[in-house]
This record gives structure tokens, sequence and C-alpha cells, in this order.
């Protein structure tokens, strides 16, 4: 997996970096600015092939300085190119003023001149490229006035009717890095949320959180990420230090040498079956079902959780639904389980290692099984009315759940439980680093005391003890077609039976969320949530297992 760092992070790996006397500030920047150019050209070959007209917006950073070196090696290349700088030159940071100076000595840089944007007719200026060098990953506040709002509307506008090709450096400006978010003006919280959403996002050394979360993958528009030399070098721990008070953009500070990871596969090792084996020593799942009528969901989670290789599953469903469970069902196993007395009755089977509680269950069976299937430690799976069921006490849930146990809440579903940490995640940023959906997550996981699925495009995974992980619907990955009814209760299927096959819970749920959208990826347009178990054959074929 892939680390994806905080702007804190990717901070102190390059100041560790330039502590050691590896590389200087001044050979990053130029690297940066290098590595631009490369991605652009690499994406856009037609345009290396001539020169052409770039426009570049520089900040009063070093995001800035990265700008000027891209300004200059184009300039180099024989393109014709406009330079504004959108600050004080006397206040730029020294690495970023002696890119500046580089720039005055092959041209005109502009200062604050935002009509110049625009042609003698009153149009946006022509140009092949536009270069978004304003802010970068260190921004901690709104964009405001004037000048900047004309720059990012400028941009956006270019970018939305096809008038050139718009690259940001890092992050496109206005994007809080660690979050995804948008930042907004606290004296009016009502104001538009001013960010760029660039065509082309270049990246240096690692992929940023925000890159993947919220409003980050629309704002990047695609994404890739370029060497600056840092690998191989000082690694600091790069964890947040949290200021007086503990905790960044209102959430908890992240525990040093913690980073996230990019889910972009699984071990092939751990769902492939031995030829010598038998059916049990792949696990039995066992999955609740609800009332009449209300059986649809279990049995869309019970499909998963044999396609994905548990040995047996088996349905427990009341006694008014037996008769409609057994009419759709030939591989899957059928149990009576009216109440927790049944349940204990089914349990008494010890082969039964992995339970998966909540699709279409009801919330007063919820209530009742949930508390039985907990205490029994195996490993179980939460979803839907399994977690809807406590939203009046979250506390008895948590008091409940162990380290065997994932649950897997949507966002309505995760308010409901955690409405504290829900409330500082919607709430509007008006500082950075704002509070992400990491955050959130993570401090849901420490509460909860197990792991804590937060779906969406941007699923998030993380354990109790600070591990996380984001499985990203995006970009090249993008599955629109997960928006489905039954989609997640297929999910929580896939999440049992890799339990019931003895991974550990944030490893399944990894996995699972993984392969969830592989599914979804292979079959495309026109997808339903039957689709998905009948798809992960070709999709597990296909990894070799």
């Amino acid at each position: 997996m892939t680390e994806l760092l905080t702007a804190a992070q990717m901070r102190a790996i390059e100041e560790a970096a330039i502590g050691s006397g590896a590389v200087t500030g001044l050979e990053l920047m130029e690297r940066a600015g290098r590595s631009v150019v490369e991605a652009v050209f690499e994406e856009w070959p037609d345009l290396a092939k001539a020169p052409h007209r770039a426009v570049v917006l520089c900040g009063p950073g070093n995001n800035g300085g990265d700008g000027f070196v891209v300004a200059r090696l184009l300039k180099a290349w024989g393109w014709e190119v406009e330079v504004f700088l959108y600050g004080d030159p006397a206040k730029l940071p020294p690495d970023a003023k002696v890119n500046y100076e580089r720039c005055l000595e092959m041209g005109e840089v502009d200062l604050l001149s935002d009509g110049n944007l625009f042609d003698a007719d009153g149009g946006l200026s022509r140009a092949a490229l536009w270069v978004d060098a304003l802010f970068g990953t260190g921004l901690t506040r709104p964009l405001s006035g004037p000048s900047l709002v004309h720059a990012v509307m400028c941009l956006n506008e270019v970018s939305s009717l096809g008038l050139g090709k718009v690259v940001a450096c890092d992050v496109p400006s206005g994007l809080c890095a660690d979050s995804g978010r948008k930042l907004v003006p606290s004296d009016d919280c009502t104001s538009v949320q001013m960010s760029v959403n660039a065509d082309f996002t270049v990246s240096f050394h690692s992929g940023k959180i925000g890159h993947r979360l919220a409003e980050g993958p629309r704002g990047c528009g695609k994404t890739v990420v370029k060497s600056i030399g840092l690998e191989g070098g000082p690694r600091p721990r790069v964890g947040v230090k949290p200021p007086p008070g503990g905790a960044v953009g209102g959430c908890p500070a992240v525990p040093p040498g913690d980073v996230v990871r990019l889910v972009e596969g699984i071990s092939v090792g751990l769902l492939a079956k031995a030829a010598q084996t038998h059916k049990y020593a792949h696990g039995h799942a066992l999955i609740l079902v609800g009332g009449a009528g209300r059986t649809g969901a279990a049995r869309l989670a019970a499909r998963g959780a044999l396609r994905i290789g548990a040995g047996l599953v088996t349905l427990g469903v009341p006694g008014s639904a037996q008769q409609e469970v057994a009419s759709q069902i030939t591989a899957l196993m059928l149990r009576r389980v009216e109440d927790g007395a049944g349940l204990a009755g089914v349990l008494g089977d010890a082969r039964i290692n992995a339970l998966c509680l909540g699709p279409g269950m009801g919330m007063e069976r919820a209530r009742e099984l949930v508390p039985a299937a907990l205490r029994t430690g195996r490993a179980v799976v939460l979803d839907a009315d399994a977690l809807t069921g406590f939203s009046e006490a979250p506390e008895e849930l948590f008091r409940l759940l162990h380290e065997n146990c994932v649950i897997t809440p949507h966002a309505g579903e995760f308010a409901r439980l955690f409405p504290d940490i829900a409330e500082k995640l919607n709430a509007t940023p008006t500082t950075g680093p704002a509070c992400s959906k990491v955050d959130a997550t993570r401090e849901a996981a420490a509460r909860a005391g197990c792991a804590v699925l937060f779906k969406g495009p941007d699923t998030v995974i993380a354990a109790p003890d600070g591990r996380c992980s984001i499985n990203s619907a995006h970009y090249d990955r993008a599955a629109p077609w997960l928006a489905t009814a039954g989609a997640g209760d297929v999910l929580a299927g896939f999440i049992a039976g890799l339990l019931a096959r003895r991974m550990p819970p944030m490893q399944a749920a990894e996995a699972a969320a993984w392969l969830h959208v592989e599914c979804a990826r292979r079959f495309g347009p026109g997808l339903i949530a039957e689709d998905l178990p009948e798809t992960l054959p070709g999709v597990l074929r296909d990894l070799g297992c």
C-alpha cells in the first residue's frame, strides 16, 4: 500500500532531508518545478512537440517558487510564458525569491495584475497551459481578496470551458491538503467556498490525504505523484505534533509515526485456497435475517460471504420468514433463529466463527440479537439496522464491541452513533488543517474499540490503535454504479466471509472494500447489488486466486 501524507508530515520529511545536508531547499524546489513540466509533457505529448503559451500564477510562498521554476523551464523550452505573482516580492521565502529573480532575468513578472488575465477584447487570455502555483499543501486560511478570487474564478472558467489545461502544483489552491475540504472565511461562512478545479495535479514525493477525500478528487482532476529525490533519505517520525489543547483542526492529533495508507490491492495469498483442504478450513459464517418481506438484504450479504470464500454460510431466520428464505436459496444453509436463546443454540456449533448482523434485520430484532452475538467474542460485522438500532444509546453498543468486530456505517449511521465527531467533521472549516474523514474515523474506532469502515467513495477504515487506510473509488477507480440499493449489504457479506476465513478485522475490511470496487468496475453500468457476488469470481481469477 502507498502512504498518503499530511502537509505536516511532508514538511517534516523535507526538513529532515535538508537538515541532513542531503539536499537544499533550492534543489527540492528545482526538482518540483521540473517534475511538473515532465508530468505535463507525459500527460499531453503534443505540448512537448512545439512551443505554446502558458500562464503561471504564483503565490507568496514556496508553492509560488515551484511556479517560477515551471515558468523558467517552459520559457527555456521556447514557450511564450506570462507570470503573475500574488504577493510582495520582498516577502517571498528565500528559495522562492531566488527563483523569482531568475524569472525576472527572462522577462517581466506581473504583480497582482488580475486584469491582465484578460485579453484586449475583455475575454480570457488564450493559453494552452495554466499553472496553479498559488498555494500548496501549507494552506491554513481561506482564499480571500479580489485578486485571488478573480484568479481562481479565471482558472475554473478555463477548465470548465476547455480553454486550456489547468495544472495544480501539489494541491489545487484553496483545498486543504489534509482533508480535501475547501476553507471558508470565518466572518462569512455562507460565502462561496473558493478553490481551483484543476484538470491535472502533480504531487511531489507522495500523495496527500486530501487528494483522496471529500472534494479533493473533484478539485484535483487527474493526480500523479512525481519523485523529487527524497526516497531513501532520512525518515523522521512524521506524526503531527499536537498544539496546546491536543488537537489539530478540532480533531485528535495523529500519534507520531502514523500515516494513512491507500488501499491499492489485496494479498492474493490470503485469499487462495490450498488444494488439500476442506470446507470447514475456510470458516463458517452466520448471517442473521429480518422478518418476512425483509430477507433480501441478508441474502445478498450471505451470497457475498459465500462467493468470497467462506467454506459455509448459514442464514439465521425467524419463523415468519423461514419459507420465504428457503424458497430463495440453494448453496446457503438455513437455521431457525427466533431470539437470543435461538441464537445461543445455533452458536453451540463452535465451527461458526463469524457473524453478520444488520442488513434488513429490523431494529427491534437487532437490539435483541446484537448483544447476544457480541458476547460470544466471535468475529462480528455490524451494518445497517444493527447500528441504527443503538442510535439512541450508542454507548451501550460500545460497551459490547471488541477487537474482533467491524462496524460499517454510512454518513447517516455514523452521525447517529458518533454525533459529536460528526458535528466536527461537518462543521464549516474556516482554518486548516480542517477536520477530515480520516480524523473522524480514527476517533470513532478508538471510541468503539473496533475497526470502523466509514463508507463512501472515499471509504476510510481505521483500527482502535490508529492504523488507517483509504479505499478510494476516484480517478481511474471511480465506480459510480455502487450507488445502488443493496451494495452495502454485499460489502458486509464480503467482510463476514473474510472474517470467517480468519482474516484480521482491519485487513478483512480493507480487502473487502477493495474487491467491492473492483467488482463494480468490472461489471460497469447497469450494476445492481446481485451482480456484485456474481462478478467476484472473475475478479479473483484475474488476481490469481
